[in-house]
């Protein structure tokens, strides 16, 4: 009997063993697709007092749950000359963060006249902190960090844009 439970005890580890040591399967490597940036419009930025232009940028625009959700999250860069809407149909205070967001990005909250009511500057790559606009927004504009303060954009300044 002790010879049959020895047999067995060994038949069993003899497996287990056996399966430990098979080579791990082969693990795919998935490879991201860049995001390219896609021109949906023209917009401008005017400064308040002199209601002269400050900059003019080409435009992502944001309009829909998942594009407003996906942002510029996964793209490796963004040009100077370039940025993203989002629009909202509701006018709240709003919060964004920078999950899955490889670039630092100067975010700038407008109202429902598209005036500038705050920004977040210098959101970090990755950082998950919340960002509020800290009033009621409708539009949030995101550059290229440090773009803001170059353009010398301050709160009461506005927008325009344009679809394509």
């Amino acid at each position: 009997m002790k010879l049959k439970n020895v047999s067995l005890y060994c038949l069993l580890m003899g497996g287990i063993f056996s399966f430990s040591c098979k080579e791990k399967p082969e693990q795919n490597n998935i490879k991201q697709t860049q995001i390219n940036f896609k021109k949906e419009g023209e917009l401008k930025l005017f400064q308040q007092k002199t209601d002269s232009i400050v900059k003019q940028l080409d435009i992502e625009i944001a309009d829909s749950e998942y594009e407003r959700e996906t942002g510029l999250m996964y793209r490796q860069s963004m040009r100077d000359s370039q940025g993203m809407l989002f629009v909202f149909q509701d006018y709240n205070p709003r919060w964004f963060y920078m999950k899955n967001t490889q670039i630092a990005l100067d975010i700038i909250y407008l109202d429902k006249d598209q005036k500038i009511v705050s920004f977040q500057k210098n959101a970090q790559p990755m950082n998950e902190t919340s960002l509020p606009s800290n009033k009621p927004a409708m539009y949030v504009l995101e550059v290229n960090a440090g773009l803001s303060d170059q353009w010398g954009l301050k709160v009461g300044d506005s927008i325009s844009y344009i679809r394509n």
